[in-house]
């Protein structure tokens, strides 16, 4: 099969960009330049849109073994190709979790079937009991990119001392969800206005930053590679600078809600609103978008997190915690990143394609000739209203918003996964 796609404007920061056409074959790039005139099986007009690499997104949820009411691997995955994904990493608190080599074949053969790269972290402790780490190493050889217990902190710092050395030995990165229970009496909504106006207690900032100060020490201290998972504070994002500066091996996500809303939202929309952590201040939000602008933030994850229409309705305390975020992070990035003038198209694709894939060590993020044909063709200036989903849930606060910025097309090895 071969591709033709002509009069884009490639934005790809690892290799060439500007007003270029592209001819993939086999499922391959096989050359990039101006005013390719060679006949291909199909044609794609690019013209008014931007070319990227395909996204690639370190953390989503698609529950499936044992939940897949909410998701499972493939709707989740038409899910990702709608928002212009071409790679996605699993997390493993599925049920049961990915903490054998058993499950892990299973989430990767089901992977394979969904027409995008479909990657996997396993557990860092068994069963996400965080008492007794798993076998690093034999997951790893089985296909793991990673571990982590997103979705509970690991509180014991001699467990997560020694999980960093074993994932350093094996080069592998470690992501954290960092929220010390201790400061946690309502999880989902944030210790201030949103706790008073509900008369809850609230998810305390200080949860956050005293475990992203812990673990960036811990990195520096023993020269692992980890991911700050879903920062929300700006003291956290203080913290990472830092730690960077030190030399350590810290990198930081930003979830498109985080980056976008304010616990404002939570009192708007309660539970459609609800997740750990939770929607800050508007200072914590604009600290996050400095963040993506100077580096601090490498990458943009979605934290895609399904939950059925029943499960949220159960009220502020009894909801789960969640938002999904595959469909509406393009649109969301277009509208508070790129119209603020906080990132350019550019810096945009390095947060959204090649810093995940490069952090993970997956073969994305970047076009270039004899590379893998996964590209994602949107449109900046297309304006739609959020509310039908690929997903199999639609638990967002986003629905019936006006969002700016559409997917024309996702191509995923040459072939042509999705088209608006």
């Amino acid at each position: 099969m071969s591709l033709l796609i002509k009069n884009g404007t490639v934005v790809n920061p690892g290799g060439e960009s500007g007003r270029l056409d592209i001819l993939a074959e086999n499922g391959k790039i096989c050359r990039m330049e101006a005013g390719i005139t060679e006949e291909a099986e199909r044609v794609i007009d690019a013209a008014g849109c931007l070319v990227m690499p395909g996204f690639v997104d370190v953390h989503v949820h698609f529950r499936d073994p044992g939940q897949t009411w909410k998701e499972d691997i493939l709707s989740g995955a038409e899910a990702a190709k709608h928002g212009g994904y071409t790679s996605v990493v699993m997390m493993a608190n599925t049920v049961p979790v990915v903490d054998s080599e058993e499950t892990l074949r299973y989430v990767l053969e089901k992977g394979r079937q969904t027409g995008i790269h479909v990657y996997a972290c396993a557990s860092v402790t068994k069963g996400m009991a965080g008492k007794e780490l798993n076998d690093l190493e034999s997951l790893a050889k089985a296909g793991a990119v990673g571990f982590t217990d997103d979705g509970k902190p690991l509180c014991d710092a001699a467990l997560v001392e020694e999980a960093m050395k074993r994932a350093a030995a094996l080069g592998l990165p470690l992501s954290f969800h960092e929220e010390d229970p201790a400061f946690v009496k309502t999880p989902g909504y944030n210790h201030g206005a949103a706790s008073e106006h509900y008369g809850i207690g609230g998810a305390d900032r200080e949860a956050e930053i005293r475990l992203i100060r812990r673990d960036v020490e811990l990195a520096l201290k023993t020269g692992a590679q980890i991911d700050i998972q879903h920062i929300s504070t700006k003291e956290g994002v203080a913290l990472v600078r830092e730690a960077r500066r030190k030399g350590a091996n810290v990198h930081a996500e930003a979830t498109p809600h985080h980056f976008s809303l304010t616990e404002e939202a939570a009192i708007a929309h309660g539970s459609m609103a609800k997740m750990n952590p939770p929607l800050r201040t508007e200072e914590d939000r604009l600290a996050i978008v400095e963040g993506l602008a100077d580096g601090t933030i490498e990458m943009i994850a979605t934290d895609h997190a399904p939950h059925s229409a029943e499960e949220k309705a159960r009220g502020l305390t009894e909801a789960p915690s969640g938002i999904i975020g595959l469909e509406t992070a393009l649109p969301l990035a277009n509208m508070y990143l790129l119209e603020s003038g906080a990132l350019t198209p550019a810096l945009l694709a390095e947060r959204m394609s090649l810093f995940p894939a490069r952090i993970y060590g997956l073969d994305a993020g970047v076009l270039k000739p004899d590379g893998n044909a996964d590209l994602v063709i949107w449109d900046p200036e297309e304006r739609y209203i959020a509310g039908a989903y690929a997903s199999r849930s639609s638990n967002t606060p986003f629905t019936g918003r006006e969002m700016k910025g559409t997917v024309r097309y996702t191509v995923c090895d040459g072939a042509v996964v999705y088209e608006r």
